[in-house]
């Protein structure tokens, strides 16, 4: 059995943590049982490699994740990267097409799909492992992992059974996406699960579905029809056209951590980072990546996530609602992960005549190096911490805290780290955020071989 993991997203849902480059699954606020933070994404592949699924899985992603998961996850994880950022449908075909034509795997291989970010219990693995034998014992073109619900929630989908349930699986009659309170009561008394977008289907199954589509089969050709693909869900594309499908029961713990009301329901203490809560303030929350100190007094059920893309007060129950409003934001991300460390905007100006000033701090861990090129006008450097080595025209220098320097635009430098280094670049120019939002320019100038073998 081969996993596909979907690590998707645009990274409005917990904003101002997540952006586009940094969506939910890589927010550090999550304790392992060891006490030590960790995120979704590093949650779930430790609990991938506790059954043994690991070395089996790839992870589908858009090109400004990769990053972000071979610095959580390890530069030797498989990833398959998306041309473009599509919807579920795309990325599971690329993935499809990828172990079909490049890894040869037989057409017989079970595939099981999951998103990245389930907050479940070690259980929950195992028994997606069953899906494989319930696909055998029933002959279904797809096999589903349904969850038992504990509660008639709105805010799930529904797999609705046909009558009667065998003792292994039930056969599939339709699917219920989000009812109201009322009728998601009776489809808890029809035995109906929530959707929790975990599903298996043998490869040639989807193979032969593409070559029906007249979507290519091989995996270089299908990356350059990427763009041609539509943008839909699998769900639509492919579950809801399916007319012989089986769903297996999980009946463990299992919670969508989608907003900041569950998310913090998971968080094993109230605070992460610079912040204080009074005694009595009950239920809040406070998750801050800014320097800055921030105190809560005298509220309940708050939220408040500072981060360098924005601040966020809300109650619990209105989290939800984010995506309404930070949509209009352009300026964004302001903080990005990376192979070699991280960088964050400080401050950002913009003069009438359209000159702009960028200061940013960039960190860099040891043994990593930077490679890049000037932009703007100038760009000015300053060692604020570590030491290391700078090659500029071709001239190898030492440099350690209080290092400044000044690089012209176009001239190309490296940065190699011989502890962990903090600097402090400003940037002059025109077009320095644009260019910043739409290339991730650190991101690009480095071309470190972070594709891996998948891409």
């Amino acid at each position: 059995m081969r996993i596909v993991l979907l690590s998707g997203g645009s990274g409005k849902r917990l904003w101002p943590l997540s952006n586009d480059a940094r969506s939910k699954q890589f927010l550090k606020v999550l304790k392992n049982e060891n006490g030590k933070m960790e995120s979704m994404v590093q949650r779930v592949w430790r609990q991938l490699r506790k059954v043994n699924l690991a070395d089996e899985a790839i992870v589908t992603t858009s090109s400004s994740q990769v990053e972000m998961l071979h610095t959580q996850l390890g530069s030797n994880i498989p990833v398959v990267v998306e041309p473009e950022r599509k919807d579920t449908f795309p990325a599971i075909a690329l993935a499809a097409v990828y172990l079909y034509s490049v890894e040869r795997c037989s057409l017989d291989e079970v595939i099981g799909v999951l998103p990245v970010d389930p907050f479940v219990e070690d259980h929950f693995f195992e028994t997606v492992t069953e899906l494989e034998r319930a696909l055998d014992e029933s002959d279904a073109d797809l096999a589903l992992l349904g969850v038992t619900p504990t509660y008639p929630a709105e805010k799930y989908g529904y797999i609705v059974p046909e009558s009667g349930m065998p003792a292994n699986f039930i056969k599939v009659s339709k699917f219920c996406e989000k009812p109201n309170e009322t009728a998601a009561k009776k489809l808890i008394h029809q035995r109906a699960l929530w959707n929790c977008g975990v599903f298996s289907f043998r490869l040639g199954y989807i193979i032969q579905l593409l070559k029906c589509k007249n979507i290519p089969v091989e995996y270089g050709a299908l990356l350059k029809y990427y763009s041609q693909l539509k943008s839909n869900s699998f769900d639509y594309e492919v579950v809801e056209k399916a007319t012989n499908i089986i769903a297996i029961p999980y009946s463990g713990y299992w919670k969508d951590l989608g907003t900041w009301n569950t998310l913090t329901d998971e968080m094993k203490t109230p605070v992460i980072g610079n912040g204080v809560i009074s005694n009595d303030v009950m239920k809040s929350c406070i998750v801050n990546e800014l320097d800055i100190p921030i105190i809560l007094i005298g509220v309940e059920d708050i939220v408040v996530a500072a981060s360098p893309d924005g601040l966020l007060v809300t109650d619990k129950k209105s989290s939800h609602k984010i995506k309404e409003y930070v949509s209009h934001f352009q300026d964004g991300p302001m903080y990005e992960e990376y192979w070699w460390g991280w960088s964050r905007v400080l401050e950002y100006s913009k003069k009438e005549i359209g000159t702009e000033t960028l200061t940013e701090k960039v960190h860099l861990t040891a043994g990593r190096n930077l490679h890049d090129q000037g932009q703007g006008d100038r760009e000015v450097w300053t060692v604020t911490a570590g030491e290391g080595t700078l090659v500029l025209n071709d001239e190898f220098s030492k440099v350690g805290t209080g290092t400044t320097l000044t690089i012209p635009a176009g001239k190309t430098y490296s940065w190699k780290a011989g502890s962990d280094m903090e600097l402090i670049v400003i940037r002059s120019g025109e077009h320095l955020m644009e260019h910043r939002r739409k290339n991730s320019r650190l991101d690009v100038a480095l071309k470190k071989p972070v594709y891996s073998k998948y891409s």
